[in-house]
């Protein structure tokens, strides 16, 4: 079993994620611009084959520190590199640096090149010789902290490049952005359901090709001639063979029932021929309809009532002038809006302004990096167009004042949130105690706003059909008040049943939407379960953690999806433990690490019971950080109350902790009680609890409460420094 790391553009992760698992990577993790797996050699070989979003392939094959480059350079002597590489092989080097001393990638690669040939030649072997275009063996450093990760390039070209292009265009769309596309799309569902594909500016014809190949069941890398393992020195040829005579076989049953179900224009004729040139090489020519026409003349193609649009139009960088972009998105609009009800559509906005000329709702949206540009990709479900205007009942009295309320509390923390960057907090507080909800907004990374709206359990006196026609009306107005279609918003309700009131079912999406805080960037959630992944009444005690992890070891009990943990990293942690229980949240903390740039041996993820944990390691720590539940029951552990066993989980911390060292001590336990005299004569107690509540969470100044916990010094007393800053 060997890992691999799988590089990808930003934003695919996910994606990429799924087609590995599918394509039998075990271990498989996203990090930031790729993914790790494991496997044997023959999943690495039907990566590089089938996978559609990778770039490459990599085997890496040594890990060490290089802080200069002579370390660099005897850790790459360190390898047995005729184990990988011929005498009269070719070679090629390829490096990337950051958070490094050595920053010239460059000049890195000239390293490893020179620490690799000098070992062939101080044996007497001939020197490998270098070619940059398709060596035998492509090496690829990764530099990053000081540390030098040295890998095989499996694909040893990028394998967007397919080897069917023949010529394009000025700008032409990687065919990985083109097939992510159309999966996030849903293309290979609309294809199912026997709907077609159309492009209206299908430029080269990367979006129809891809289409075709996806549906066809044809290997990505089926025509590719090069790959980076066909001169390594550990290629498996049989086995290579039996894998294309395979893939060959699953083209040969899959190209003859495809449909005729592709359609394509442009306003450019050259740009007609070159698709057509490119759909020929790639062996789906029969199956593409191409035509020259403008964008607002494009119609549904006879016989398909359904089907998928789908494009990628200029941004204003490349083909024309940015003042000119707006128009042509509203043009495509009303062109989809007025001729293909009843089909989706998919458009890849240059950014968010110019996918709202476009004046259409949006269903979905994702970020994607088509190169270093970031995109925006939106989805939409083109309805029946109603010109008839609607008119909404009135509101009754009771959601005229909620509504009243909302713009008010609106108004009063707009400039504020602006003021301080916040994309992510607490509008509505049951202010009004008729309409028993929270209100929370997210706004993603790309600039769109969600509404999480959780119920609070009603009074039992209150009957349940009321309850739900107040939900209702939260929902309307708070639609409303935030100019929020449906879609985005996200309702958590509960429901009666035996042994009194609990939540509902969820939604089982698998959705999760990108949210910066605090300069970081976080996974959300807002459907799927109870809470978000991000606790937003926490926002100061994550930021006090950054402030106190300076030079300390970091570890995080019930660590939920390792929110906090992310930011004692930005601190200036020298590493950092989370711990919890649930795989699913240690998955979720793993993406939230990767996301920011924090992976490898310094950020560990350990799924333990935490009581457990704290009793079996010997490690200590500078900072702890502690926020249980108020409850657990969970069949893999013993019961936990935060109420009768938070004295023996802090006194088993402080047994863990450096004397220098702070416990942060939280837990959302409205009834809590601090057991003073059972911690006294070991900890001293710094109570934070007002401190650490968020100005939108001052109305429920209760939701939380907090304390900073240190070591009491041996010799008895405290210092008066640490006498007048306790709280008693």
């Amino acid at each position: 079993m060997n890992s691999f790391f799988a590089t990808c553009p930003k934003g695919l992760e996910y994606l990429l994620r799924d087609e590995l698992i599918a394509l039998g990577g075990a271990d498989v993790h996203e990090a930031l611009a790729g993914v790790r797996f494991s496997g044997s050699l023959e999943t690495a070989y039907r990566a590089c084959l089938w996978s559609r979003l990778a770039s490459r392939i990599l085997l890496p094959i040594a890990e060490f520190d290089a802080a200069s480059d002579d370390a660099l350079y005897a850790g790459v002597q360190t390898i047995e590199w005729t184990d990988h590489l011929a005498p009269h092989a070719t070679l090629a080097v390829d490096a990337n640096t950051s958070q490094s001393k050595l920053t010239h990638s460059q000049y890195l690669a000239q390293r490893v090149k020179d620490a690799v040939v000098d070992q062939f030649r101080e044996r007497g072997l001939n020197r490998p010789d270098v070619d940059t275009e398709e060596p035998d063996v492509r090496i690829n450093l990764r530099m990053r902290r000081d540390r030098a990760t040295l890998s095989i390039d499996l694909a040893g070209a990028p394998l967007h490049r397919r080897g069917w292009r023949q010529t394009q265009g000025e700008a032409p769309l990687k065919e990985n952005l083109a097939a992510a596309m159309l999966l996030r799309a849903g293309w290979p569902a609309v294809y199912a359901q026997g709907g077609a594909l159309l492009d209206p500016m299908c430029g080269s014809g990367t979006l129809l090709i891809e289409g075709a190949l996806m549906a066809a069941d044809v290997a990505p890398g089926l025509r590719r001639p090069y790959y980076g393992f066909l001169g390594w020195k550990q290629h498996d040829i049989a086995l290579w063979r039996s894998l294309l005579a395979e893939a060959n076989r699953r083209a040969e049953a899959g190209l003859p029932a495809l449909r005729s179900c592709f359609f394509g224009s442009d306003a450019d004729p050259r740009m007609v021929q070159t698709a057509k040139r490119n759909a020929q090489e790639a062996g789906v020519a029969g199956f593409l309809t191409l035509d020259r026409h403008d964008m607002q003349h494009v119609r549904p193609p006879s016989g398909f009532a359904q089907g998928l649009v789908i494009t990628n139009p200029p941004y204003g960088e490349r083909l024309g002038e940015r003042e000119g972009m707006p128009a042509l998105y509203r043009s495509l609009g009303e062109t989809l809006r007025d001729h293909f009800t009843g089909w989706r559509a998919a458009v890849l906005a240059g950014d968010a302004e110019l996918g709202r000329a476009t004046t259409l709702r949006t269903d979905k949206k994702y970020t994607l990096y088509n190169g270093a540009l970031e995109t925006v990709l939106l989805i939409f479900e083109l309805h029946p167009r109603d010109d008839t205007p609607r008119e909404k009942p009135p509101l009754s009295p009771g959601a005229q004042m909620l509504k009243n309320r909302l713009e008010k509390n609106l108004k009063h923390l707009r400039k504020r949130l602006e003021r301080e960057g916040i994309h992510a907090w607490r509008a509505y507080d049951q202010d009004l105690p008729e309409y028993a909800a929270a209100i929370d907004v997210y706004v993603d990374t790309s600039d769109a706003a969600h509404l999480h709206v959780q119920e609070y359990r009603a009074p039992a006196d209150v009957p349940q059909e009321l309850a739900r026609t107040r939900m209702r009306e939260i929902t309307r107005v708070a639609g409303e008040v935030f100019d929020m279609p449906r879609a985005r918003i996200a309702i958590k309700t509960r429901e009666r049943g035996k042994g009194g009131s609990k939540y509902g079912q969820f939604d089982q999406r698998g959705e999760f939407i990108e949210v910066e805080e605090g300069g970081l960037t976080f996974l959300v959630n807002l459907h799927d379960y109870l809470d978000t992944g991000l606790f937003l009444d926490h926002r100061l005690v994550r930021a006090k953690l950054r402030e106190l992890a300076a030079g300390k070891r970091f570890l995080n009990l019930f660590a939920y999806t390792a929110t906090a943990t992310v930011y004692a990293a930005a601190g200036g942690a020298r590493d950092t433990t989370s711990v919890d229980l649930s795989g699913t949240y240690l998955e979720w903390a793993s993406r939230n690490l990767a996301l920011n740039g924090f992976t490898g041996e310094k950020h560990r993820l350990i799924q333990a019971d935490a009581t457990t944990f704290l009793q079996r390691t010997h490690e200590r720590y500078g900072l702890i950080y502690v926020d249980p539940p108020t409850f657990s029951n969970s069949k893999r552990a013993d019961d936990f109350d935060v109420q009768r066993d938070h004295v023996a989980l802090l006194l088993a911390c402080a047994n863990r902790l450096t004397a220098d060292g702070v416990i942060v001590f939280s837990n959302n336990f409205r009834r809590f009680s601090l057991d003073r005299q059972a911690l006294d004569s070991r900890l001293v107690i710094e109570s934070w609890g007002a401190g650490s509540i968020p100005f939108d969470f001052s109305r429920r100044a209760n939701i939380h409460d907090c304390w900073l916990l240190r070591l009491r010094p041996a010799d008895g007393p405290l210092n008066p420094w640490d006498a007048a800053r306790i709280k008693k």
